[in-house]
Formats: structure tokens, sequence, C-alpha cells
């Protein structure tokens, strides 16, 4: 159930050991639904205004020059009438310097004077070069609008500052787990997670909300995938009394097979992490959720743990009314060899940032290694478009365990290209997923949420967070 009271828990420190595999690397430290309301569709305004910023250009220049400016359809330009006589030559300088050759049908003037031919040549010069600089303003304003550079003006402005969880307690009917537990005790629940800059607010929020609505907390044991070993301090402050390894995931293991894909966020080689936790993750292991860092859990992520799995490797929501051709190329289609993988096979769609695996039958089976022919064939034939999930449909659909539809309300960060409001699915909820292009910590840090990213918000501990 979806709740904002906090459970308290206890929780352990601990040792450090470093293990290295001939081809993929592993790092180890270990550390001892549904609810009512009425969200609105309605996307949030923009706040950013371009004409603030021609506005702001034109008393930057008038401030400099003296100078009389106008808006024009092309962009600024101005009015050499109104510019003192001083500035005309230092003006007539900085434009011939900006521009690599001369302008055609500009001739110089043979009597060095101000005159009229000058003042003609000024006016022509700076039109062409007012369009040029609107041209690059739009550019920036873009830049500054895009997520990635918002990411980045919070991961600059406010580096790695969270606040510390509260501790967190299981409940009197939960087994009995003791604080020096070890990763390989049978009672524990296995949750993997990666952790990188990028989502790094998202992955601590995820955390927080699987300790808040578990009713065994102290019995979750988290695997954090990792490319940067640095943020294991950060964890542990922010949650000193949490269960968990940190694994090193060499981005070398993967990033010769990654293709180009329709965000640049899909083709960062820890988005690949997933393939391998069968090789990352100890033997003892035997069954692990993974999940994204774009979602939160509103349930005890221990009936999520209970799924049934039968005879599948993985177990998921599925999602068969959706069109499954779209997430291939015609090529792929119109290839018999290719196109005849999925028959045979009742093929759904599922999303891979929510998934149940079976650890003993995925290195029983060698999926890791079918997942790499994939993304090999791919390299040669371009048989997709979407980053990691298609290699995983390839394997994987139609031979996988359904779960119900609650346990991942996914698509909440929009589409891939413009990140969209959405509304939730019909239904109980019990884990809402922001995948798209839209995450909720950036809109709410740049004042322009969506109506869902609310939800979000509470699991929030980003110490900079103006919710607070």
């Amino acid at each position: 159930m979806f709740g904002l009271d906090p459970i308290n828990s206890t929780g352990i420190g601990g040792n450090r050991n470093r293990q290295a595999g001939k081809k993929r690397h592993l790092f180890r430290t270990t550390f001892s639904s549904s609810f009512p309301f009425q969200p609105s569709s309605q996307p949030s305004t923009p706040t950013h205004s371009w004409t603030q910023q021609q506005q702001q250009t034109q008393r930057n220049i008038r401030a400099r020059h003296g100078a009389h400016v106008c808006t024009a359809s092309h962009g600024l330009f101005l009015s050499p009438d109104s510019l003192p006589s001083h500035a005309i030559p230092t003006l007539i300088h900085t434009l011939d310097a900006t521009q690599n050759h001369p302008s055609k049908g500009d001739a110089p003037n043979p009597t060095g004077g101000g005159g009229k031919n000058q003042k003609t040549k000024i006016m022509f010069t700076i039109t062409k070069f007012s369009g040029f600089f609107s041209a690059v303003m739009f550019l920036i304003f873009l830049i500054i609008l895009s997520p990635s550079f918002q990411s980045e003006a919070i991961r600059s402005s406010h580096r790695f500052s969270f606040r510390k969880a509260p501790p967190f307690r299981n409940g009197d009917q939960c087994a009995w787990v003791s604080a020096q537990a070890n990763v390989c005790d049978p009672s524990l629940v296995h949750v993997a997670i990666t952790l990188d800059v990028e989502y790094l607010r998202g992955s601590i929020a995820a955390v927080h909300s699987i300790l808040h609505n578990s009713l065994c907390p102290e019995n979750v044991f988290f695997h954090f995938l990792v490319s940067d070993t640095n943020l294991q301090t950060l964890v542990d402050s922010t949650f000193p009394h949490l269960k968990f390894n940190v694994y090193y995931f060499d981005p070398n293991t993967v990033s010769h097979l990654i293709s180009s894909s329709v965000r640049q966020a899909l083709e960062q080689p820890l988005n690949y992490a997933r393939n391998y936790l069968a090789d990352l993750l100890e033997s003892c292991v035997e069954r692990v959720i993974y999940l994204d860092s774009d979602l939160v859990v509103v349930d005890d992520v221990a009936k999520l743990w209970s799924a049934s799995l039968g005879s599948r490797a993985i177990g998921a929501p599925e999602y068969c009314h959706a069109n499954f051709t779209k997430y291939f190329t015609a090529g792929f289609w119109s290839e018999p060899r290719l196109a005849g993988t999925f028959a045979q096979r009742r093929a759904c769609y599922f999303n891979t940032g929510v998934m149940v695996m079976d650890l003993l039958k995925w290195r029983k089976e060698g999926y890791t290694r079918r997942i790499e022919r994939w993304m090999e064939i791919q390299k040669s034939d371009r048989i997709y478009e979407l980053g990691s999930l298609p290699p995983f449909l390839l394997v994987f659909a139609g031979h996988v365990a359904p779960i119900e539809h609650r346990w991942n309300q996914h698509g909440l960060g929009g589409d891939n290209v413009k990140g969209s409001c959405r509304d939730l699915h019909p239904g109980p909820v019990s884990l809402l997923h922001w995948s798209g292009s839209g995450k909720p910590w950036l809109r709410l840090h740049s004042k322009r949420p969506c109506p869902l990213d609310a939800l979000w918000a509470p699991f929030d501990l980003y110490a900079h967070s103006s919710l607070n």
C-alpha cells in the first residue's frame, strides 16, 4: 500500500574485498496496493521565455554601444543612424573579424569617411550577423532546456548531497535476520539496482521507497551495480543501516557490443549490467529482483519476490496488446531467418526495468551469451533501434512468467523524445515507473513537474530538493 509514515529498521557496517574475473570484473563490499487519487493529465507550462532573452540581449547592446536596437522577423539588428560616431569603426572591425571573408557586394570605401556608403555597409553586415546571433542564442536556449543539461547543472551545483534516511525496523511477524547476516542467508530478499551519477537521485529514492513500504525491511539485501566505486560511501552515509554489496561493472565488458539508440542514455554500458547479474552476483544468490533507477515501490517488495516463475528464467508484467513489430526494423521482419525467431512463440512486449530473475536457470541456460549474440547481429545488420530491450525480447519474449501489471505502471516519463506527462494505467498500483525520457527529479528541479511526479517526491532524499 502507498503510505508516507516511515517504518523503523536497523542494519550493519562491514568488511571489504575485491575480486577480478578474466572478462567481467567484480568489486564487492558487504554491509551489513493500491491508493486513491485523481491525477491531472495536463502538462505543465514551460517557464523559459525566448522573448525575455531577446530583450536582455537588446539591453546589453544598448548599454555597450549606446545604440537603438530593433526586433525584426529575422532576429536582432542595430540602426546605424543611431550609432555614435566613435562606435562605428569599432563595430565595423568587430563584425568584419567575425566573418572570415567580406560579404558579396561589400567594397572598401576609398574616401575612408563615415558617410552613407559606410552606414549601408554596417546595416547590411549587422543584419547578417544578427540572424546568425539569433540562431546561436536559440540553440543555447534549446540546450538549456534539455534534460541532460539540467542533470549536469544539478550535479555541478550540488554534487551528491543527500539527507540520511531514518532507520527502518522489521515487523514482529518477520523472519529473524541477524544484523551480521551473510549475503547467502536464505531468508533475504535480493534487489539489484544500478548506481550512476546521471540517475543517482532516482536510485536513492527507489531504495528509500522499498525500505519505507516493506513489512520486513531488514530482510532486504541490495546489490548495487556501479562503474564508479566512489558512490559506495554515499550509499553508506545515506542508508547507514542498509545491507548491501557493491559490484563494479567494467564498461569494456559490453561497450564494443552497444549500438546507437533513440536516446543516448540507453547507450550507457551500465544500462546493460542487468545482462550480467548471473556472473556478478555471488553464486549462492539464486534469485534477484532487478529494478530500474527511475521508479518507486509503493507496496511490500516481498510480494514481488514471492512471484512464481514456474519453469521460466524471468518473470515480468507482459503487455500482449502492444504492437510487438515496432520494436524491430523492417529489415528484421523481412528476413525469414531473423523473423522466424518468434515462430511458435506467443511473443509479448515486457519492460526490462522490473524483472524477477532465476539466476540458477539463467546460468544453466547461458542466457548472457545468447543476449550478446543478438547484440553482435545488431552491430552488423541493424535489426532494432531501442537500446537494451530488444535483445531481451529476442531471447525471452513468449517465455516469460507473467506477473501482475500492478508491479510495473511504466511509461510515466512519457515517450523517448518529448517526455510528455502521462496518466496511470487502470487498476491497482504497487510500483510506479518513469520509463521514457522525462524523469521526475529533473522536472521537479526545473519547476515543471507532471502531476504524477508528486508521487515520487516523498521518497526523494536529495538535500537540495526545493520540496523540503
